[in-house]
C-alpha cells in the first residue's frame, strides 16, 4: 500500500511505523508534486538571472573548496557528479527498519520544495521503498559532520543512473534523516518495551505480595507528575484482583518505588516520541532554498546548520539512562525475592534441588553491563580533528547504539525476573492476577517451573527472544 504526502505535517511517527517497520511505500500526491515543480523552476530562475549569487555546492565546489568559484559549464559538470565519495563507512549494518526510516526522513526536505529538486528525483528516492532491501547501511564508523555517510550508501546508485542537475547531489545526502530516523526508531521500540516492563514487574509485585498501597490512586495528585500518574493507573489495573493474602508491612523500597522508576521510562519516551514527530517534519537541507516574496523577489538560498539534530543524542541518552535504572530495579527484585527474609518465601523458591538463585548472579552481569553500555554522548572534542569545514561531528548513531544494547539487557533482565516471578508463584501455589495471567502462561511456555536441578540458559534466552519478538517483530505489508 502507498501512502500519499503532500506536507511535512503528513510524517508523523504513525506514519514512520507503517512505512519503516511494516513496509508501506510512500507517494508524493497532486499538491507536493505541483509545489515541487514550482520550487525547482523559482531556485533555477535565481541562479540563472543572478550571476552574484553564492550558493554552497552549486555556484562553489563541495567542503574546503567552498571559496571556489563555478560558473556555465563548469557548474554544471560539478552538478552531475554523483556523490560516490559519500560511501565510506563501514562495519556492522543498521536494521533495513532504520535504513527505510532514514529514507523516509528524507522526504521531509523535499515535500515542500526546499530542497528545490524536481518532482522526478524525489519520486525516485520515495520509490526506494517500494523497491526491495535498500543497500546495507553501516552503523559504525558515522564521525562526520552532518549525515553525508549515513545517506551516501541509500542514495549514491539512484544518483549513479538519474541525469542530475544543480543541487540535486547535495540535497541527496545533506540534512540529518539519520537522526530523525534513529529517535523515531528508539521511541518506537521503547514504547513497546514498556508494556513488557509493567507487566513483569507487576508479576514481581503479586510474587512478592507486597502491599497495594503504594500505588493508590492519592498518589496521582500528591505527586503531580502526570507520567507517575500513568504509572500507578497502570500498575493498579495489572494488580486488580490480586491475591488477598499480603505482608503486614512495607515492601523493600525497591517496590514501592516502582511507580516513579516506571513514570520517569514513561517520561524520556514521551520525550523521544515529541522530538521524533518534530525532526521528522523538519526541514534540514543545507543550503535551503526560501521561495520569493515582495522582499526577495527571486528567493534566496541559505547555508545553515539545520543538518545537526542536537535534540536526538541527548533523547537516546536519556532512554538509555531509564533502562539502566529498570535493569538495576530488576536485579534489586530477584535478590529479594530469592531471598526469604524479605520476600517470606522459601529461600531460593526450590522445588527439589533445582538451584534457580543462580540466576541472581546473572543479573548483575547484565545489571552492570548496561550501565557501562550507557554512556553520556557529547560532541567529540577537539582531538576528534576534522575536515575543511566539517570540524564538529555527530555523533547520533552511537546514541542510539547504546540504547539499542542497553534495552537488550533490560529484556533479558526482564527475563530473569519474569522467570523468578513464576518461580514464586509455583512454589506457593499462587495464580496470576487476571491481567497478568496470560503474560504469566508465555512466560511458562518458555521457562516452565523448576522442579529439579536443570541447565537454565536455553529457557532463559528462548524467554528473552519471546519478549523480545513482540517488540520488533511486526506484520509486514502485503
Amino acid at each position: 500500500m502507498l501512502l500519499e504526502l503532500n506536507s511535512r505535517a503528513d510524517i508523523t511517527l504513525d506514519l514512520y511505523e507503517r512505512v519503516a517497520w511494516r513496509g508501506h511505500g510512500v507517494r508524493f500526491g497532486p499538491s507536493a508534486v505541483q509545489r515541487m515543480m514550482e520550487c525547482r523552476n523559482e531556485f533555477l530562475n535565481l541562479i540563472d538571472n543572478d550571476p552574484s549569487v553564492t550558493i554552497y555546492g552549486v555556484t562553489t565546489g563541495y567542503g574546503h573548496h567552498a571559496n571556489r568559484r563555478l560558473e556555465g559549464e563548469a557548474r554544471r559538470i560539478h552538478a552531475r557528479m554523483p556523490p560516490r565519495a559519500c560511501v565510506a563507512a563501514f562495519g556492522r549494518p543498521v536494521p533495513d527498519r532504520v535504513a527505510r526510516g532514514i529514507v523516509l526522513a528524507r522526504l521531509a526536505n523535499f515535500v515542500e520544495g526546499h530542497a528545490a529538486v524536481t518532482p522526478a528525483l524525489a519520486g525516485e528516492v520515495a520509490a526506494l521503498l517500494s523497491r526491495g532491501p535498500l543497500p546495507e547501511l553501516a552503523l559504525s564508523g558515522q564521525g562526520g559532520a552532518g549525515e553525508i555517510l549515513w545517506a551516501g550508501p541509500l542514495f549514491a546508485e539512484l544518483a549513479e543512473g538519474f541525469a542530475l542537475g544543480e543541487k540535486d547531489a547535495l540535497s541527496l545526502v545533506n540534512g540529518s534523516p539519520a537522526a530523525s530516523a534513529l529517535i523515531a526508531d528508539a521511541a518506537l521500540a521503547m514504547r513497546r518495551r514498556l508494556d513488557l516492563v509493567e507487566r513483569v514487574f507487576a508479576l514481581s509485585v503479586e510474587a512478592i505480595k507486597a502491599p497495594l498501597e503504594a500505588y493508590d490512586a492519592v498518589f496521582e495528585s500528591l505527586w503531580g507528575d502526570p507520567h507517575e500518574a500513568d504509572a500507578l493507573r497502570r500498575l493498579r489495573l495489572l494488580l486488580r484482583d490480586a491475591g488477598g493474602e499480603r505482608r503486614s508491612y512495607q515492601a523493600p523500597v525497591s517496590y514501592r518505588i516502582l511507580p516513579r522508576v516506571i513514570g520517569q521510562f514513561r517520561r524520556v519516551i514521551a520525550q523521544a516520541e515529541e522530538i521524533a514527530d518534530s525532526s521528522l517534519q523538519s526541514v534540514t537541507d543545507n543550503p535551503l532554498f526560501v521561495r520569493p516574496n515582495a522582499d526577495h523577489p527571486h528567493g534566496r538560498v541559505l547555508s545553515n546548520g539545520g543538518y545537526h539534530n542536537a535534540r536526538a543524542y541527548p533523547a537516546l541518552d536519556n532512554l538509555a539512562a531509564a533502562c539502566v535504572d529498570l535493569c538495576i530495579l530488576a536485579e534489586r527484585h530477584t535478590t529479594k525475592l530469592l531471598d526469604g527474609r524479605y520476600s517470606l518465601l522459601p529461600d531460593q523458591l526450590q522445588r527439589g534441588d533445582g538451584h534457580i538463585g543462580i540466576l541472581g548472579f546473572v543479573q548483575v552481569g547484565y545489571a552492570e553491563e548496561a550501565r557501562r553500555l550507557a554512556q553520556r554522548t557529547f560532541l567529540p572534542g577537539s582531538e576528534a580533528g576534522g575536515f575543511g569545514q566539517n570540524d564538529v561531528g555527530a555523533l547520533t548513531g552511537l546514541a542510539w547504539q547504546s540504547q539499542e544494547e542497553v534495552g537488550r539487557c533490560l529484556d533479558a533482565a526482564l527475563a530473569m525476573l519474569a522467570a523468578i516471578g513464576s518461580q514464586a508463584l509455583f512454589v506457593t501455589e499462587r495464580e496470576a492476577p487476571p491481567e497478568l495471567a496470560a503474560t504469566l502462561a508465555a512466560i511458562r511456555d518458555q521457562f516452565p517451573p523448576v522442579i529439579r536441578s536443570q541447565t537454565f540458559a536455553a529457557q532463559l534466552a528462548a524467554l528473552m527472544t519471546r519478549f523480545r519478538a513482540g517488540i520488533y517483530d511486526v506484520q509486514e505489508s502485503p
